[in-house]
């Protein structure tokens, strides 16, 4: 007799929930923050900040780097400093965060939502092809999940147009694409230190860059519009003037205290994606062989950050939705997500009239909309325990067999 999900009055396979997503908090990171809370005068951006900026640069390669509240605020000052303005166009993939497109919106740019490969859930080199005209002027690359976008071809596109290229490396901590940190190959790349990305301070981002002039705007940008180097001001009133504002830029700072937390973190960098990629070892060598799921794929020259972990249901073999599916593993105690609704799917797009959704013949990214609707995504994050994984196979599997049909 097959093993009864805990959904129908089945024994779930755990007796506490596991999260999909929490912090891997250590000693090491509340004694940082106590000590900075007790040493420090001013908790705004400072010599910490500056720490954190000069440590996330080598820790990628980047010549420099600048942190800001979000990963969303990164990706604002990314697209401000690289000059995108009102009616241009940027590429986006229409599988992603709305803060990935926001940011077009917010500079009265057009988000032009593209398609995906329906293995990878990243930007289809062969969709973007399509989808640009002589309007467009950049590119937001996303590395869906942690999983390395086909950079190469896309650059190639990119150049061959001259179009700006910005990484989204915001799901992507520790991938590496032809043997270096994402987010080197393109003009910027933003990562991002939400409670889901593996390093965390509550909020952060940080955005690399090696050219210097673009270093310059986004510092600026990212301080309100201001200047801090007196080399920079246009005039000199007095030793009081330690600050001028030269265009218009937003509050997008960091705090001490987040930086503290984060530089501690980060010393843990490569240990995290070790964990993670442990995480998702165990679940490729549990479900490889199976014909009702198919695993996440990446480009050869990638290697995977492990965000999470996208599993696409073969409905055709199962007899269960995706939602009852979900529904079911929250029974056995495992929390699932699904990542994401296409973009332009989001009410607010649906409101504003974009021509991606208003359209006479079908969606523009049906492949992204059918990965949308067979996506689960697993849990991997450092703080979970060998246990914890075995747990999320063992219900996985679990439900699988339940719900399969007769081969």
């Amino acid at each position: 007799m097959r093993n009864l999900p805990a959904i129908d009055g089945g024994n779930p396979v755990r007796s506490e929930l596991l999260p999909f997503q929490k912090p891997w908090i250590t000693e090491q990171d509340i004694e940082a923050v106590k000590q900075t809370l007790q040493g420090s005068t001013d908790l705004s951006a400072g010599r910490l900040v500056r720490c954190l900026e000069e440590k996330f640069a080598a820790l990628v390669g980047s010549r420099f780097a600048v942190a800001t509240s979000s990963g969303a605020a990164g990706l604002h000052i990314a697209l401000m400093a690289g000059g995108i303005g009102p009616q241009e166009e940027v590429i986006v993939t229409s599988l992603t965060h709305p803060a990935t497109t926001n940011c077009v919106l917010y500079q009265k740019a057009v988000p032009i939502f593209t398609d995906i490969d329906p293995h990878t859930g990243n930007l289809d080199p062969a969709a973007v092809e399509w989808r640009l005209t002589e309007r467009a002027r950049a590119m937001i690359v996303t590395h869906y999940g942690g999983f390395p976008a086909p950079l190469q071809p896309l650059l190639e596109i990119a150049r061959a147009r001259d179009l700006l290229v910005v990484e989204d490396c915001t799901r992507a901590a520790g991938a590496r694409y032809d043997g270096q940190a994402v987010g080197r190959a393109g003009d910027m790349g933003v990562y991002s230190f939400s409670p889901a990305n593996g390093a965390t301070c509550g909020q952060a981002g940080i955005v690399v860059t090696d050219d210097e002039e673009t270093y310059n705007w986004l510092a600026m940008f990212r301080d309100n519009g201001l200047v801090r180097e007196s080399s920079r001001f246009t005039q000199r009133r007095g030793p009081w003037h330690v600050a001028e504002m030269q265009d218009l830029g937003f509050n997008y700072r960091l705090t001490e205290v987040q930086a503290a937390l984060l530089i501690s973190q980060l010393d843990r960098w490569e240990e995290m994606r070790a964990r993670r990629e442990k995480i998702a070892s165990v679940y490729n060598q549990a479900l490889a062989e199976r014909r009702d799921v198919e695993l996440p794929r990446w480009p050869a020259k990638g290697e995977p950050g492990w965000n999470f972990y996208p599993v696409l249901l073969n409905l055709e073999h199962l007899n269960v939705s995706r939602e009852h599916f979900i529904a079911a593993l929250r029974a056995e105690n495992i929390e699932a997500a699904v990542k994401y609704l296409p973009v332009y799917l989001q009410p607010y797009y649906l409101w504003i009239g974009h021509p991606d959704v208003c359209t006479i013949t079908d969606s523009l990214c049906p492949r992204a909309e059918e990965f949308f609707g067979r996506v689960v995504c697993l849990p991997v994050y450092p703080a979970m325990t060998a246990q914890d994984a075995a747990d999320v196979v063992a219900a996985v599997v679990k439900l699988l067999d339940y719900y399969a049909k007769a081969a």
